[in-house]
């Protein structure tokens, strides 16, 4: 989405907050640059879905001066602690520099409203382009090209089927607090699981070997069913989340 207003400055880092794959940076020390912030948490599902599209991008265009960061915002307090994000960031292969915002200072110097958050912003460190949520990836892709002056080249590949254009997809259940068992109507189903141990879902057991968000079902299209979720010992469940599924 374009800004109503093209004099959107850039909010900067909050100080004194861990980063991980760099040192400290500082937003106008960027100047000069297209910037591509993403707000996310390793914890939450629709921020492990937009992540192979900001990491394609940083891979694709870093060369050619865009600099990504990602701004983690847990959450749940496991999330928080950094040394949980330095492993997820490990784990998940992010390259670029992640902030580990802590007590969400970065969130509200941008008055963010929710993740995952993806905010660019062009060399004079004012707003280009903005989304809320999964989805609009081409969109965001040509916006970053038009920046960087490339012309004629296409957008990454969409990594699943929700995310062709014009895919219809119906709502999915709204994401539920703790251990909940019950009906749903979705195209996956995910918990976000503190520590190690099993889980059983619908009789199927599920290792947790780290703290994060974690797949119990995942079906073709989307589905209603009822889930039965068992927690083992060693366990905590913070929510059960829904993703879409194509109609």
């Amino acid at each position: 989405m374009r800004p109503q207003s093209d004099d959107i400055e850039a909010p900067p880092f909050a100080p004194k907050l861990p980063w991980i794959n760099s040192g400290a940076l500082r937003m106008h020390q960027q100047r000069g640059r297209p910037v591509l912030v993403e707000i996310w948490d390793f914890a939450r599902v629709n921020s492990l879905r937009t992540l192979p599209y900001v990491k394609g991008w940083h891979e694709r265009y870093e060369e050619r001066g865009l600099r990504v960061v990602g701004v983690q915002c847990g959450a749940w307090p496991f999330s928080r602690d950094a040394g949980e994000v330095r492993a997820a960031v490990e784990r998940l292969g992010v390259p670029y520099p992640v902030v580990v915002d802590e007590n969400f200072e970065t969130w509200d110097l941008y008055g963010n409203a929710g993740w995952p958050a993806r905010y660019l912003w062009n060399p004079e460190n004012r707003l280009d382009y903005f989304h809320y949520g999964e989805g609009a990836y081409a969109e965001t892709e040509e916006a970053i090209q038009l920046l960087l002056r490339i012309e004629g080249e296409p957008t990454l590949l969409p990594v699943r089927g929700e995310d062709e254009p014009g895919a219809l997809l119906p709502a999915q259940t709204e994401d539920q607090a703790g251990e909940y068992s019950g009906p749903y109507e979705a195209g996956g189903v995910w918990a976000v699981l503190e520590g190690r141990g099993e889980v059983r879902a619908n009789g199927r057991a599920v290792e947790v070997s780290y703290s994060g968000c974690h797949a119990l079902i995942e079906h073709d299209r989307h589905t209603r069913g009822e889930l039965e979720l068992e927690v083992g010992d060693g366990l905590v469940c913070h929510a059960v989340c829904f993703t879409p599924g194509l109609e």
